[in-house]
Order: C-alpha cells, then structure tokens, then sequence
C-alpha cells in the first residue's frame, strides 16, 4: 500500500469525522504513519464537515487531502464538490438514497448503496456512515475486518459501549452490499 489518501464528506452529524477516526486507528493498529484533519463549518450539526485520512507505509509530508485515492460521499453537496478531485484510478463510495451521482468520469470507480436506507431498515440509526465503510473495507481491503473491529472498539467511548455491536452489523451489512 505506500500511500493511500482518503477524504469522507457530508454533513456535520452524519459521521463523518466518527468514521475518519476509525480509519485512522486502522492505520495506528496496522503500524502504519497516519494523518487525520477533521473540517468543518461554524454551523456544526446540519453545515459541511469532511475529514482527511492519511495511511502510509512512509511519513506524511502533509496532512491535507487535495486529491484523495478515496472518497465517502454521504450526501449530494459533498459529491459534486469532490468528485473531481478524485484520482485517476480512484474509487467513490456514497450514499445512493441521498445522491444521484451525476459525473462524466470514466477513470474512477463508482460505488453507490442505499446506506442510508439500510440503516433505517436494520434499526441502525446514524449508521450510514459505517455502512459506507464496509463497502470500502470490502472494495479496498485497506485493512482486515479484525483491525477495523478493533480501531470501532477503540474509538466508540465507554459510555456508548452498547452501540459496538451495532456497527459491527453495519460494516457487514456494507461489506455485503
């Protein structure tokens, strides 16, 4: 793997930043150099949010994704934003409930799953985001379902310990999408 950028976009409140620090813990328990810029706008909840993830096997010069090998797109602002910057040879992944993924690219890969609907219908709710990361793990294999297992058991805080199982069931669900 040398290096691999990743950028996940959407509003804020939908996980994005939750899902770029599982990520990055892949990474951390992969020994791998990481990076982990979270952005967001003043409004928070409801305004734009999107985070850079950085894994490499070589230190990271910087920790700015401009043009990401990855991309999680979970809604339909953050697709057309971001699309173009997409790498030749790149993969997307987003939500199909909320986005109609209007591009005329041909060099990159284009994964779209109702994540958001699957979460609603598993009883998984403000799962999208894990289920978004199921399918990158699957199409990917950025890391083993055992490091990503362990870097949910890590970042989900003691007091929501409940909710581990529950995305356990939403990276599956997205792997088998």
């Amino acid at each position: 793997m040398a290096t691999t950028e990743i950028l996940l976009a959407g509003f804020g409140g939908q996980g994005i930043l939750f899902a770029g620090k599982i990520l990055a813990y892949c990474g951390l328990m992969d020994n791998k150099e990481l990076s982990w810029l979270p952005s967001y706008g003043p409004e928070m909840r409801g305004g734009t949010c999107n985070c850079s993830v950085t894994i490499s096997d070589d230190p990271i010069g910087s920790p700015l994704v401009v043009t990401p090998h990855l991309l999680i797109a979970m809604n339909q602002p953050s697709f057309d934003k971001f699309v173009s910057c997409v790498r030749p040879g790149g993969k997307v992944f987003f939500d199909s409930t909320m986005i109609e993924p209007a591009t005329d690219r041909t060099d990159i890969e284009l994964y779209g799953i109702p994540s958001q609907q699957m979460a609603d219908d598993n009883n998984l709710k403000g799962g999208s985001n894990i289920i978004l990361l199921g399918k990158l793990l699957k199409e990917t294999n950025i890391c083993s379902l055992e490091t990503m297992q362990k870097a949910i058991e890590k970042v989900v805080p003691p007091k929501k310990a409940a909710l581990i199982p529950n995305n356990f069931k939403a990276i599956e669900l997205g792997m088998n999408a």
